[in-house]
């Protein structure tokens, strides 16, 4: 950095306000000769970032982010350095001092080239409404359902054949050489042989750096050829390592909002743009790179990566681990969610609409259920140095983290799990049971488990345990199903009879189908609704979610999945109450502390089974 630069920016730092720039985005209260706000870079509740204006830099003593009006527009909007600078600059009316002649033709080169692929990506755009591109017109609006807003926001657009881009580019005076360094032309080896268009007979999608240059092209193919998608080779501005696919979009809603997703592809992305999710993004073709999750914590603190549910999409997603785990700091990770019911985001909007992919981001799976998943999944369990060589390869992954504290905490959850997964949990649930019922087994005992809600009481019959209610809501989605599917009765009869119904009109209903289904094996579909039209005929006219179960043609094994999630959720919010109820109980109930404190030592252990369950979707 050259003498004039440095003095410019001491400059510009006296003229801006931190205080002012900063709570822009921030909540601030004057206190003293500082600022205090919630921190912008982590979640908290207790203010830990301050301001101090006249020496012009933030400290955040929760996370230890620190810096200046520059660093703080770099991080939280994610600016390259001289971006930011100049942004602030011209908020005080400054301009920036001249560049040397080599950094000039450097700036003009590289303003050259985002010129030639802004006009290839014009092209491609007027083609895609022209007769030539009308197969990828259809593509786009038919198949997968695209606005003309939508196209237009995302520059949508159709690459002919007959390098019609090469071309087009020639008659605008652009040479090969520049469309080579693009990528927008193959040059064969063979000097006999003509350059040929990088991309044809495929719709175009642009790729984009944070200050919407068009850096890049994604291409797919429309027939059955491959490779299905071909993406533009690396050039002087596109890194693909770095970029993730619609951040020029996504970085503010992400922030505001303090959501990102990061899905496969792009499709992906911009069918949950057009739902509604305008946060997010995806990386170009490659596995999720170290450098693409530093610019997503850039917006984000906790991104959300969505795969889908199959195989190939928990392979995927254990593969990120490695990626996240040596980066982590202080309220820094990533969630996980997977698709079941559908291959991948743009086909779940479109079966099941933003309400669907909604619950799938309220119950995302954070990254320690992935990393433990990962070191037990497809492991046997059944000796001893099974389990030893299991425990051995979760700390080397626990090691993996570069930050002591957050390694430490890690290290914690880990030994509590591995205690509670091998068997251990078992023998400290009957130690608490000695306590209360003399030297009976745990198998004799009537304490809760995790599939029978039975009731525990002491010499004075004093009851610990209450049935779960279920919610008229569950209800109604459960009577669905089983009119839709009646085998489902004789799955979940014998185990909702564990559950408290109340006298919700539903739970009627419910009875009724168990007991139709009981009398009568292999009950049709058909037929179990004739008969229950007898006796709640108005019930059954008003629940929707038979029709929309039957509309969205889901299937048995869907079903189950979502009835098991469901009952799994609310069995842990029960035990969550009655932990709070033992809590409370313990203060205003002392002469059953002794059996209280029973309970609450074994509905800890229960929650610990819930919250280690190695299920992932």
């Amino acid at each position: 950095m050259n003498d004039d630069f440095s003095k410019f920016l001491d400059e510009l730092r006296s003229r801006i306000s931190i205080a002012e720039i900063i709570g822009e985005k921030v909540k601030l209260q004057k206190r003293g000769r500082e600022y205090t706000g919630l921190c912008p870079f982590h979640q908290e509740k207790t203010p830990s970032f301050t301001i101090n204006e006249s020496k012009g830099f933030y400290h955040c003593f929760g996370c230890g982010a620190h810096g200046d009006a520059v660093k703080f527009l770099m991080d939280n909007e994610g600016l390259p350095f001289i971006d930011a600078v100049k942004k602030l600059a011209a908020r005080v009316g400054m301009e920036l001092p001249a560049l040397s002649r080599e950094n000039q033709e450097a700036v003009q080169r590289r303003k050259s080239l985002y010129e030639i692929m802004d006009m290839a990506a014009e092209f491609f755009e007027k083609n895609l409404r022209m007769p030539v591109g009308s197969k990828g017109y259809a593509y786009f609006t038919q198949k997968r359902g695209l606005s003309e807003d939508t196209m237009k926001k995302f520059r949508l657009g159709y690459a002919p054949s007959n390098n019609a881009l090469k071309a087009y580019l020639s008659s605008k005076g652009i040479s090969e050489q520049d469309m080579a360094d693009l990528g927008l032309i193959s040059v064969p080896e063979d000097k006999n042989r003509h350059p040929n268009d990088f991309f044809f007979d495929r719709v175009m999608i642009p790729i984009m750096d944070k200050q919407k240059n068009v850096i890049a092209f994604g291409g797919r193919i429309l027939g059955d050829g491959q490779p299905k998608y071909l993406n533009s080779p690396e050039t002087p501005i596109f890194n693909k390592r770095r970029i993730l696919y619609n951040m020029n979009n996504a970085r503010e809603s992400a922030y505001s909002d303090k959501r990102l997703i990061i899905c496969e592809g792009y499709m992906d992305v911009i069918a949950l743009d057009s739902y509604g999710f305008s946060y997010a993004v995806a990386p170009l073709g490659t596995a999720l790179t170290e450098e693409q999750i530093l610019e997503a914590w850039k917006v984000c603190n906790i991104p959300t990566l969505c795969f889908d549910g199959d195989a190939a999409g928990i392979r995927a997603a254990i593969r990120s681990v490695d990626r996240v785990l040596p980066n982590l700091k202080a309220g820094y990770s990533v969630n996980y969610i997977f698709l079941k019911e559908a291959k991948d985001p743009d086909e779940l909007l479109h079966k099941f609409g933003a309400e669907a992919f909604e619950k799938y981001l309220v119950k995302a799976r954070p990254l320690v259920d992935i990393l433990w998943h990962k070191c037990k999944m497809n492991k046997n369990t059944e000796t001893p140095e099974q389990k030893a060589l299991i425990e051995k390869e979760i700390f080397e992954e626990v090691a993996k983290i570069k930050d002591n504290q957050i390694r430490n905490y890690y290290t914690q959850e880990m030994k509590k799990r591995i205690y509670y997964a091998f068997g251990r949990g078992a023998e400290f649930g009957q130690n608490q049971n000695n306590n209360t019922s003399g030297n009976k087994s745990n198998k004799n005992n009537k304490l809760y488990n995790r599939n029978s809600r039975t009731t525990l009481e002491n010499k004075q019959g004093y009851n610990l345990v209450k049935k779960t209610p279920l919610t008229d809501l569950f209800l109604r989605k459960i009577v669905a199903a089983m009119m839709l599917y009646p085998k489902l009765a004789e799955d979940y009869g014998e185990r909702l009879a564990e559950f408290d119904v109340g006298k919700s009109p539903f739970a009627k209903i419910l009875n009724e189908i168990i007991e139709i289904v009981q009398e009568e094996k292999n009950t049709d579909s058909d037929v179990l609704v004739e008969k229950l039209q007898l006796n709640f005929a108005g019930k059954i006219e008003e629940l929707w979610e038979f029709n929309m179960y039957k509309m969205q043609k889901i299937t048995l094994p869907e079903l189950k999945t979502e009835i098991n999630a469901s009952l799994k959720e609310i069995q842990l919010k029960q035990i969550d109450k009655e932990i709070k109820e033992c809590t409370a109980s313990l203060k205003n109930q002392p002469e059953n502390a002794e059996d209280i404190y029973a309970r609450y030592k074994q509905l800890i252990i229960e929650r610990n089974k819930f919250l280690t369950d190695d299920e992932l979707i």
